[in-house]
């Protein structure tokens, strides 16, 4: 059986070899057991307008909150699916192998979320194309029990969200956690390469 593991810092997700080194530091202290769940929740954004965007801006955040995702997705692979071999049963869930990437609302191209709030493109860009990316491993990942699937906070009061009196995002940090943690324990085969909110409603894509 797997185990879960503590908070153990964060590794540099744009840098391939400290992702490696995290994977490898990982499957030390797990001392032959799988990993259960890896939640991909590193990214960044920057105000900018669409007119003012540019390649290395784009560039910059597409390689934090996409291309970090599918390298760890990669680096964790052989510890989750150990996880999901040593687990009995045959569905899908995160208490047996899990990849977990949290996106954004704003990265839906059917809703757009609060395009008046801020048009901030390469962050929706990113997160669009990470809801690919979930997709693509929850196809290619099924064989092997790991379930994969896209989770969006909610519009949080984080130094990203905002939290300042004057606009202050209507999700507290707590109530976020705590709605996610209650998603997660209930996902099962159904759910998985699904775009879900902290409450488990399906976002479109």
């Amino acid at each position: 059986m797997g185990s879960n593991l503590p908070f153990l810092g964060s590794a540099e997700v744009s840098d391939p070899t400290s992702i490696k080194a995290a994977a490898a530091r990982v499957e030390e202290l797990l001392g032959g057991s799988g990993l259960n769940i890896l939640i991909n929740n590193a990214g960044i954004a920057k105000p900018i307008s669409l007119d003012k965007e540019t390649l290395e801006t784009m560039t910059q955040i597409y390689t934090t909150n996409t291309a970090g995702p599918l390298l760890l997705g990669q680096a964790f692979l052989p510890l989750l699916k150990k996880a999901a071999q040593g687990s009995p049963g045959s569905g899908l869930s995160c208490s047996k192998a899990a990849i977990v990437n949290m996106s954004s609302s704003a990265g839906s191209i059917e809703d757009v979320f609060i395009w008046e709030f801020g048009q901030v493109v390469s962050y929706r860009c990113s997160k669009a194309a990470l809801n690919m990316l979930t997709k693509c491993q929850s196809l290619a990942y099924k064989e092997h029990g790991i379930l994969c699937v896209t989770l969006h906070p909610g519009w949080v009061q984080t130094e990203m969200g905002g939290s300042s009196e004057s606009f202050k995002p209507p999700l507290t940090v707590d109530a976020s956690v705590q709605g996610m943690l209650k998603v997660l324990s209930s996902l099962s085969e159904k759910e998985t390469g699904t775009f879900l909110d902290w409450e488990g409603k399906i976002l479109p894509w």
